[in-house]
């Protein structure tokens, strides 16, 4: 599975990269965290030029600051352009808390598990990630 990094996490993805690589994932599955520069998107793109570039490419959108508001917000594409194929968005809700090590390791769990099993969640538009929202879709989806 691909991820498509937002410019805003460049930085703090490189701790989750670490996670993904120590926990031995990389030998079991295929993933690649991609940033802008690495797929030709400018750093000023707007969110519905970022999540068509991610659906046309089959990438997974990972992003901690796309706003709500306006005709090309991310929130208003996803309602508007979501299909039953569409790649979820994944939305860490709290960025600072990726220097905790236990919300970091949460983080990827939650990664792997959408990529593992991703017909479970197309068409989810945006999975916010919180501990509690997390344990919330774990609870519902089984």
């Amino acid at each position: 599975m691909k991820f498509l990094i937002d410019y805003n996490l460049k930085g703090k993805s490189l701790i989750l990269w670490d996670v993904v690589a120590s926990e031995g994932w990389l030998e079991l599955i295929q993933i690649k965290f991609l940033q802008f520069e690495d797929v030709g998107l400018p750093r000023d793109s707007s969110d519905l030029v970022v999540w068509d570039f991610a659906q046309q490419s089959q990438m997974i959108l990972i992003t901690a600051n796309r706003n709500m508001k306006g005709k090309t917000s991310l929130e208003q594409t996803v309602r508007e352009r979501n299909t039953d194929i569409s790649l979820p968005v994944v939305t860490i809700s709290n960025v600072d808390r990726l220097d905790e090590k236990v919300y970091r390791e949460k983080c990827v769990a939650s990664l792997i598990e959408i990529s593992l099993d991703i017909d479970n969640y197309l068409r989810a538009g945006r999975i916010f990630y919180s501990l509690i929202i997390v344990s919330i879709l774990n609870f519902y989806l089984g």
